[in-house]
């Protein structure tokens, strides 16, 4: 069979290699391995025993240098490493692999580099081989999965604490297990309704009003008539975003129950006031609505206030109020900016 690039022959083993016509095997192979550094980034410096150029191909920063030791514009430390291998390789004939930095304007540039020794017809070590290939890209990739991983890490132990304290909380001031369950369950849908948006964020946070909004919204409430939310829209941290997700959570619960939201054509009220304070702004967020009078006993006794007044400001270092008199409620929480942003 015949081909441009040359003719089918069997190997003696039963397998078909192909033989390069002798035009080939010049400078048209020379010209296509020279391209195939080129497009792979890869550099190549060959050097005698004596550990002098003998030719380089595709030399670049920060390899290029008028040096004939081809160690180029490299840290002293660096430099060394490599003709150290260089040498061992001469003396030895057995190859090396080194992985080197360099500092550079962004951080730092990462290469691998293989040395290689050039035997001659008898054995000896005629010359070093140096192949040179940039790794930067991938090592930021290797370095960014690590910090992901350890902030996956980080953020799993966090919501396993949540989870551990909601547990302990709703354990402590429930009537028996099926009041637990019930109350438990409801805490930890929140929370997962909570974490699907930060997640759908990268990690980022959660808007607050997207976090009210579905949070009423999963207990049977159309958000666009059972809620009117008013003032600033600050992005909340993750944290911020659980635990306050987790306060919205109570009150719309409770207000399903036994507030306005259990009344056709009942509403809350959701303000976010940005509010100076020392170290700087302040989210002052307030939940009010409309109750009956004789709703008032049922909410004080059914109401999960050690959540919203212990355990959330508590881990947003904020504080928090909770008001029930006759034919009102109001909860009043007040977070330090480092919980959010404002742009």
């Amino acid at each position: 069979m015949h081909s441009k690039t040359g003719d089918m022959k069997d190997d003696g083993q039963g397998d078909e290699v192909i033989a390069l016509h002798p035009a080939e095997t010049g400078m048209q192979l020379g010209r296509a391995l020279l391209h195939a550094l080129h497009n792979a980034g890869i550099s190549v410096l060959y050097q005698d025993r004596e550990m002098k150029t003998v030719w380089a191909r595709n030399m670049r920063a920060p390899w290029v240098s008028d040096t004939t030791d081809g160690s180029g514009v490299l840290p002293a430390a660096q430099a060394d490493r490599i003709g150290a291998a260089k040498r061992d390789v001469i003396a030895s004939g057995n190859p090396q692999r080194l992985e080197i930095s360099v500092p550079a304007e962004d951080g730092f540039r990462w290469f691998q580099v293989w040395v290689d020794a050039d035997h001659g017809d008898g054995g000896s070590v005629q010359g070093v081989v140096t192949t040179m290939v940039e790794t930067t890209e991938q090592k930021r990739r290797e370095q960014t999965l690590t910090t992901l991983l350890r902030e996956v890490s980080h953020r799993s132990k966090n919501l396993l604490a949540i989870i551990q304290s909601i547990a302990t909380q709703t354990g402590r001031y429930s009537d028996g297990i099926t009041d637990f369950l019930t109350r438990f369950r409801g805490r930890l849908q929140s929370l997962a309704s909570s974490q699907d948006l930060v997640t759908s964020s990268n990690w980022r946070g959660a808007a607050l009003h997207e976090l009210v909004s579905g949070q009423v919204g999963r207990n049977g409430v159309d958000p666009s008539h059972g809620l009117r939310f008013r003032g600033a829209n600050p992005y909340l941290n993750p944290n911020a975003a659980l635990h306050i997700g987790l306060a919205m959570h109570e009150l719309a619960v409770n207000s399903v129950s036994y507030g306005a939201l259990s009344r056709a054509n009942g509403f809350v009220e959701v303000t976010a006031d940005l509010t100076a304070a020392a170290g700087g702004t302040a989210l002052a967020l307030t939940w009010a609505e409309a109750i009956g009078t004789n709703d008032t006993e049922r909410n004080q006794k059914r109401f999960g206030s050690v959540a919203l007044e212990r355990v959330v400001p508590a881990s947003l270092n904020g504080t928090a109020t909770l008001e029930i008199e006759p034919g009102r409620l109001e909860y009043r929480l007040v977070v330090p900016h480092g919980n959010f942003e404002t742009e």
